[in-house]
């Protein structure tokens, strides 16, 4: 399941380029609650057909309604005074929602909120041809687009940037998708992998042991046998990546986690109860010449705390606080596994059972 916006992206193209009228809208500027943030895209085909969001869709459905053939006046009848009903040419123009307590509870959007966009009509099929052909190599691309004409530039882009408009040029930084590497094909793996595809991670697992491959049965992952540091070297590692051993056996994971903090990763991280944890990073300290700071970057336990038992539980532990790292959303630390677990160990009765998830 690739990144979102690239599938808004390679749906618009794919419009285009069938001589297709569509157009691209942009969320410019949002003030109070917003349901989607600055930077989302969606794209509208004549037909109403609809990819992305702005909204929680009633946004989409006005647009929907304004610039759609679908909604078309039945010939006889007379249009609602300044709708187009169709996708005009012509630049760029920006639209508000939500301006009024009245528009905010008609487009459903939060008390107080309001947002902008910016609608481009049809953009040229060969400019969204060359972006595409860009992301699905990996590339991060900068787009320019020209206010007051519609044109486009394409830049490439070092790092993620967020949207930039200063009334001339509106700039949006689109990235291929976000990685997941596990290493291990255990029964979590395959939760987890799910979960991360539904959140448009692009995901490889590697195990070289034939046992726990022969039981794989998840789609659209990569499946690679190779030795798993082997794996994170050729992987070309990068900021939008996030490396995962889950086999509990320090001969697949140890090397790979530590070929994974040689990289840009965003999150490096390990299975394994807090004990297993610090056997981990003694087992580093000891045999392979590394000191408590260059293992602060190594989670483990990994996941947040919500007092997970199965495996799916614990996954949906682990891709939580995936998720949170990548959003760069700060996490108290009572959320964290280790701390939350070492509280409850304090705080319960000698006789009381310890019975807790490996996460």
């Amino acid at each position: 399941m690739e990144n979102l916006d690239v599938t808004v992206l390679r749906s618009l193209q794919g419009w285009r380029t069938q001589g297709r009228r569509a157009l691209l809208a942009t969320v410019v500027r949002t003030w109070g609650s917003s349901p989607r943030p600055v930077g989302s895209v969606m794209a509208l085909c004549e037909n109403g057909a609809v990819v992305g969001s702005v909204s929680g869709g009633c946004i989409e459905d006005d647009l929907i309604y304004r610039y759609s053939r679908a909604h078309q006046p039945a010939p006889g009848t007379s249009a609602t005074p300044g709708i187009t009903h169709d996708i005009p040419q012509g630049p760029p123009e920006r639209v508000k929602y939500g301006v009024s307590a009245d528009e905010a509870h008609r487009f459903g959007l939060p008390c107080g909120g309001t947002l902008e966009l910016v609608l481009e009509f049809n953009p040229d099929a060969a400019s969204l041809a060359e972006l595409v052909q860009s992301l699905s190599e990996g590339h991060l691309v900068e787009r320019r687009t020209e206010l007051a004409t519609g044109r486009v530039e394409l830049r490439a882009a070092a790092t993620p940037a967020a949207l930039a408009e200063d009334g001339q040029w509106l700039s949006n930084t689109f990235g291929p998708e976000y990685r997941m590497l596990l290493i291990g094909a255990g029964q979590l793996t395959e939760y987890l992998s799910t979960m991360a595809l539904f959140c448009g991670f692009a995901v490889t697992v590697c195990d070289p042991r034939e046992e726990y491959r022969s039981a794989w049965a998840v789609p659209n992952v990569t499946l690679l046998t190779e030795m798993p540091d082997d794996v994170v070297r050729a992987f070309h590692v990068d900021r939008r990546t996030c490396v995962i051993a889950l086999t509990h056996d320090p001969k697949l994971d140890d090397l790979a986690l530590l070929e994974a903090l040689e990289t840009e990763a965003f999150y490096v991280g390990a299975i394994g109860s807090r004990r297993n944890n610090e056997a981990r990073h003694a087992r580093m300290i000891e045999h392979f010449d590394q000191t408590p700071q260059s293992l602060a970057r190594l989670r483990g336990p990994i996941g947040i705390y919500i007092g997970s038992k199965t495996p799916a539980e614990i996954a949906v532990s682990v891709m939580a606080e995936v998720l949170a790292v990548k959003n760069a959303v700060p996490l108290p630390r009572d959320m964290a596994v280790a701390h939350a677990k070492n509280t409850l160990s304090e705080t319960m009765p000698p006789s009381a059972p310890t019975c807790f998830s490996p996460s």
